[in-house]
């Protein structure tokens, strides 16, 4: 693990404490109840034996006209009434009861009459080797119980921290991070033991890390191709241009010098767009007011665009960047939606509505995309993909919606101070 990762035990450790634990349960106890039934079967079968076997012996002199031993006797107090009554039909059999308060094993057998041979003896000891055997079956469950909790504790927090860190590495490369990377040591084929598989937690590291590797490739490999066609269309389009300038006035020379200014419009964004994906745009910071700055905004656009100030704020801003932003949703806004158009600057929350047919639902949940318009709509899709780049250059956040009336609405929230 990287230091400085933070200790993480999410429900599946949880989940896995919780079934460690049950098992843990239901296999002592298994255990037990067989431990104790075996000894508690061993121990009053050898005192049953022992207690027949003194009954046969207290038969034999109460046949032969002797004095019963101590513990024998005719109808003696004590006697379990049901096996007294079992003594007495011609049957043999052993009962533990209590007597004076102490466990006893009695066996009784018929006597002359409707009377019963019985004899006692104490089964204390034995009952006492019960209960301690029972106690050290608790004790020892409940040990293995904690110390098989805490190593599989300690074994599945392990994983889940692993995981934890693969699934921060996914977020980040969301985000658009693509310099993140896992690099969990178990998935080095040069740290892994000879013969040892990797393991799955491993195994998909290693593939995030690969995905992220791959589609970084691709991104830098799109940036170059994208800047790589800018420059190079930029120089045989300024002398398109100078020489679409020298043409006689007409209807075709306007719509060739219209198709030429919008082609150095798309070279001009696709510049933008290149120097917008290398990261290294820095800004230039002054203070400006937002209500006067949108106001210089509309004006220069000149398509009758409200302004609506509810709250001037001073925010330190790149001037250029944000009229950049703020320029490029207005005119998405009278291109592709319906007036009436307002622009509203509310603290540091500038608003731009339109009441057209809404922004696309992609767009609304994934953000604009390059070269992507929807309904047969005019353009590149470039406007709104500027506008999200310089937004994040700004440190600003830029959210489309759609208003519940009608209409498209994009939230730009510069940063406070």
């Amino acid at each position: 693990m990287r230091p400085g990762l933070p200790q993480w035990s999410g429900p599946l450790a949880v989940k896995a404490a919780a079934f460690i634990t049950v098992m843990c349960c239901a296999l002592a106890a298994l255990l037990g109840v067989l431990v104790h039934v075996q000894v508690t079967n061993q121990t009053v079968g050898q005192a049953r034996d022992q207690a027949l076997q003194r009954l046969t012996q207290a038969t034999e002199r109460y046949e032969a006209g002797d004095t019963l031993r101590r513990g024998a006797g005719v109808d003696p107090p004590g006697l379990p009434r049901q096996l007294r009554d079992l003594a007495v039909a011609g049957d043999r059999g052993t009962m533990v009861a209590d007597f004076a308060g102490r466990p006893t094993m009695w066996a009784a057998g018929p006597a002359d009459g409707d009377r019963a041979l019985a004899v006692a003896i104490d089964y204390s000891q034995q009952a006492r080797t019960i209960e301690g055997l029972d106690r050290a079956i608790l004790w020892s469950s409940g040990l293995a119980i904690g110390a098989t909790l805490l190593v599989g504790a300690f074994a599945v927090t392990r994983v889940t921290r692993r995981l934890h860190t693969t699934a921060l590495v996914a977020r980040r490369i969301s985000a658009g991070d693509l310099d993140a990377r896992v690099n969990d040591p178990r998935a080095d084929p040069g740290a892994r033991v000879p013969g040892r598989p990797q393991d799955e937690v491993a195994a998909v590291a290693a593939a995030l890390d690969s995905m992220a590797s791959s589609l970084q490739g691709k991104l830098l490999a799109e940036q170059r191709f994208t800047a790589d066609v800018a420059h190079e269309l930029r120089t045989p389009l300024t002398g398109l241009h100078a020489a679409a300038e020298l043409l006689p006035p007409g209807r075709p020379t306007e719509l060739v010098r219209d198709r030429v200014a919008a082609l150095r419009t798309l070279t001009e964004d696709l510049l933008e767009i290149s120097r917008l994906d290398t990261g290294r745009e820095r800004l230039e910071l002054d203070t400006e007011r937002l209500g006067p700055l949108a106001e210089r905004v509309v004006r220069a656009a000149g398509n009758g665009t409200e302004v609506r100030v509810v709250r001037d704020v001073a925010v330190e801003t790149d001037r250029r960047r944000l009229e950049r932003v703020l320029g490029n949703l207005v005119a998405n806004a009278h291109k592709h939606g319906r007036g009436p158009v307002v622009l509203t600057v509310n603290g540091p929350v500038v608003t731009v509505r339109d009441h057209g047919d809404g922004f696309p639902e992609y767009l609304v949940a994934h953000g604009p995309q390059r070269f992507r318009t929807e309904g047969g709509a005019r353009g590149h899709g470039l406007g709104l993909t500027i506008a999200s780049g310089q937004a994040e250059v700004l440190g600003a956040r830029l959210e489309f919606a759609n208003a519940p009336d009608g209409g498209a609405v994009a939230t730009l929230e510069l940063p406070a101070g």
